[in-house]
């Protein structure tokens, strides 16, 4: 335990002044809104550090971290867990707003009576079944339904948690809204709430409008916001700013912050989409053959309808034997933590020396155990690899030395035991979900193994640290690369609500740290077996390509 006014960020990181502010308010409520590559996860895992190194999170009290994504949550607890240690981390819970429903239900499931009861192996699927089955989106309601009626439910919520972290909250629902405001308004535990308006583009799922006002007027938050970009460079900076000044005028990044000549941005308009693929693969290929760009660095984003719009340009990349990844077809598969205890596993019995591997499967399998119960678990889970190991061994003199992958996952699951596993995620409480996950998870590796006969080669592929990722804007929220090609800048493609059309290009055009591509074609040929409505003459979106016009450095 330190004092106040000796903490400092951890890592030695320096924290912009309002980001500072943030990470040491002891009494108010915070709505801090800021940019793309801002740093805004880590300012909660500085505040996190501050409250709990600091005892301003007094001991058992605990702190709440609600993101939108799986793997966001799981990000920000492992930045907090190296920013303060492993033991200080175990008061700090990350979830997914289904996520934290699911455990006030599984909590207080007693309270749900009438046609609302649940049995105690209720399962979450498609539909509802009396007593037997939810379906995912009656989480929430069910939530606030327990914390309406139950003072009981209501005060454990509130004596568990002195502080409560969201994450980009600029796409929290109505509902979600409401299970806040049932669980903490009028309490004393502090909220702090992140996220970028100009990023909203959830707006389809009921993303609230709004909502940072809303809130600092319901919590009595202090608004603050933060400027600076860690992520871009001026060039792609000054692109932004003009694109905020049309979203939020008041945002506008202060012009001291865009100084600069790094970052180039090309506009690149094609007469047809087949010579846009071509052009497309030629350039990436380049990239990493000739200037040694990692593949994982590149990423091609499309707004919508992926599979559509980027059957040729896969086609293309085949072609020349760039390595790519359809994030549409994998699903996350290697996002979840089943899949990651699965493939460390394997890197473990597989491997020479895998000590990163083995690191992550003991902190995924006893993250908050004694000393005692570390040891061991870490002796026995040591001893069943070995064995495996020798039976690996075995397997490599009969020739065969993959032959029995899958068992010794089988064997290393049924050894831990199923339990173990489904608390990886509070999703695994539904063991239909879990099954689901190995099986992909499964069929994943066999996939790569077709390719790759090496099975450790096939398992770093699993997280595609290899491959050009191909995805829409919207899975590439959160994310960063060093070139960013955003195709078909086209009306035809931007269509609907253009405040939220707006937004999503926004997120895509900040993705890039350093090369930034928009793309454009006259003509996109219809796609084979698509009978749906689609335009083949196309007219470029003079709006969004004119943020980009003062920038560029040269057309093709």
């Amino acid at each position: 335990m330190i004092k106040e006014e000796d903490w400092t960020p951890a890592n030695g990181l320096i924290l912009e002044p309002n980001a500072l502010t943030a990470a040491k308010e002891r009494v108010r409520c915070l709505a801090l809104t800021a940019g793309p590559g801002a740093g805004k996860t880590e300012m909660l895992a500085q505040r996190a550090d501050f409250l709990l190194r600091t005892g301003s999170c007094r001991y058992p009290k605990r702190i709440l971290a609600i993101s939108f994504k799986v793997d966001a949550a799981r990000n920000l607890k492992e930045r907090v867990r190296n920013r303060c240690g492993q033991d200080m981390a175990s008061r700090f819970d990350s979830y997914t707003f289904h996520a934290f429903a699911k455990r006030i239900i599984d909590r207080f499931r007693v309270l749900l009576t009438g046609k609302d009861a649940l049995d105690p192996n209720y399962t979450i699927g498609g539909n509802r079944i009396s007593r037997r089955q939810i379906a995912f989106g009656d989480l929430v309601p069910l939530a606030i339904q327990i914390l309406q009626t139950s003072s009981i439910a209501r005060n454990a919520i509130r004596q568990t948690y002195c502080d409560v972290f969201l994450d980009e909250f600029q796409d929290c629902t109505n509902l979600q809204y409401e299970l806040l405001k049932v669980a903490f308004l009028g309490t004393t535990t502090r909220l702090t709430a992140v996220g970028d308006t100009k990023q909203k583009i959830m707006g389809w799922a009921g993303a609230m409008d709004g909502i940072f006002a809303t809130f600092a007027e319901d919590f009595n938050a202090i608004p603050l916001n933060m400027y600076r970009n860690f992520r871009s460079k001026p060039r792609l900076l000054r692109l932004q700013n003009e694109i905020i000044r049309n979203l939020d005028p008041n945002s506008v990044m202060p012009e001291d912050q865009l100084s600069g000549e790094e970052g180039e941005i090309y506009s690149w308009q094609f007469q047809t989409c087949r010579e846009e693929a071509n052009q497309l693969a030629d350039a990436t290929a380049y990239w990493i053959e000739q200037e040694n760009r990692p593949p994982s660095e590149i990423a091609i984003l499309i707004s919508k309808q992926l599979e559509l719009y980027a059957h040729q340009l896969m086609e293309a990349l085949k072609i020349r034997g760039v390595p790519f990844r359809n994030e549409q077809q994998l699903q996350d598969i290697s996002t979840e933590p089943a899949a990651q205890l699965v493939v460390d596993y394997l890197s473990c019995v597989y491997g020479q020396c895998e000590p990163k591997a083995w690191i992550r499967l003991l902190s995924q399998m006893i993250p908050f155990a004694d000393d005692d119960t570390q040891n061991s678990v870490m002796r026995d889970i040591n001893r069943f690899i070995k064995d495996q190991r020798k039976a690996v061994t075995l397997a490599c003199l009969l020739g065969e030395p993959y032959s029995g992958w899958w068992e010794s996952v089988i064997a290393f699951v049924k050894t831990i035991g199923i339990r173990t596993v489904a608390a990886l995620s509070p999703e695994y409480e539904s063991m239909q979900r879990l099954r689901e996950v190995l099986r992909d998870t499964k069929a994943r590796i066999g996939e790569l193994l077709n390719s790759e006969k090496d099975l450790l080669k096939a398992l770093s592929q699993f997280y595609d640290d290899e491959s050009v990722r191909i995805l829409t804007i919207h899975k590439s929220k959160g994310l960063e690369f060093d070139t960013v090609i955003m195709m078909a800048i086209e009306n035809e493609i931007f269509f609907g609500n253009q405040d939220e059309n707006r937004c999503a290009f926004f997120v895509g055009v900040s993705r890039a740290k350093r090369n930034l591509i928009l793309s454009t074609a006259t003509q996109r040929e219809r796609p084979p077996n698509h009978a749906g409505r689609w335009d083949i003459n196309r007219t470029a979106q003079q709006e969004y390509l004119s943020y980009a016009n003062p920038f560029l450095r040269n057309q093709v």
